[in-house]
């Protein structure tokens, strides 16, 4: 069967890496398919779509296969995956040759953006508690205070934007607080919300597609607060509605109010200035107004 990659891989892995060096990879992708099932003795049934941003997924009998760049660390997926055990999240079945993860299959097309909203957020809730434990000794995991850095050094250039400009200083301010004194150091998923959360038959529910690193739990928590934001922006009460659920999800998760607040309100922001850069501007206004709630 053929492996070309789904539209959305294309643009996240040039967005994020850089078109030159995502083209390459992607032009080396199919061929690579080919090998990486040949050599696990795997046949696959069909790529998922639209799949996910850093990785091609390809459903194999009782399994997933996912085929990533090394640029993209799938190292770091494999090494909280295995230390999870399938506690909260899919469990790693085996590695291939040429680094694919065989991962245990689930049901693609249920996530928890397919439950009401007040259900999926109980859900969630309840699978991303479950991750959040000690890593593992020696673990290579980046921490939040080194990739917000980073993060916070390529926000800098919307500091004078007459859109963006306020609500930038507004989040690299809160970020440097929030780091200055960090309570906690846990093993987080990095990209936790309801569409990164499967309906499995081992469990009801189980976590997808981490980015994994170390770090407090309101940081895990921030992305969360902000799924379903379209909905949250087209409805008259969507400020007190983001607000509440800001203090639902703290409450329910032990959480710091204010330090979960910052962070919506950090990764909200940077998120919104990554589109920026990409010329989404639709998106970023959307974040950005959500970020302007907070």
């Amino acid at each position: 069967m053929g492996f070309e990659p789904p539209q959305r891989l294309v643009r996240a892995l040039g967005e994020t890496y850089g078109d030159a060096v995502a083209a390459e990879w992607l032009g080396e992708l199919p061929e690579l398919a080919e090998d990486t099932l040949e050599d696990a003795g795997l046949v696959a049934e069909r790529v998922m779509a639209p799949g996910g941003r850093s990785s091609l997924v390809v459903l194999v009998p009782d399994a997933v296969v996912k085929i990533a760049p090394g640029f993209a660390r799938p190292d770091l997926e494999r090494d909280a995956l295995a230390h999870w055990n399938g506690w909260g999240a899919a469990r790693l079945l085996g590695e291939t040759g040429n680094g694919g993860l065989v991962l245990e299959r689930l049901h693609p097309e249920v996530s928890l953006r397919s439950l009401p909203e007040a259900k999926a957020l109980l859900e969630a809730a309840g699978t991303v508690r479950k991750l959040w434990v000690e890593p593992p000794a020696g673990h290579g995991f980046e921490s939040v205070a080194g990739r917000t850095d980073r993060q916070a050094e390529a926000m800098e250039r919307y500091r004078s934007d007459d859109e963006a400009g306020e609500l930038v200083a507004a989040a690299l301010a809160a970020r440097e607080e929030l780091v200055a004194r960090s309570p906690e150091t846990l093993l987080l998923h990095g990209q936790f919300r309801q569409g990164k959360v499967l309906a499995g038959d081992r469990a009801p529910w189980l976590a997808v597609g981490p980015e994994p690193l170390v770090g407090e739990r309101a940081y895990d928590l921030a992305r969360l607060v902000r799924d379903r934001v379209e909905d949250l922006v087209a409805a008259s009460s969507g400020a007190s509605a983001a607000r509440r659920r800001v203090n639902k999800l703290a409450d329910a998760l032990d959480v710091d109010r204010e330090r979960l607040r910052g962070w919506t309100l950090f990764r909200a922001v940077e998120s919104a200035t990554r589109s920026l850069t990409a010329g989404r501007r639709a998106d970023a206004e959307l974040l950005l107004e959500f970020a302007g709630w907070l």
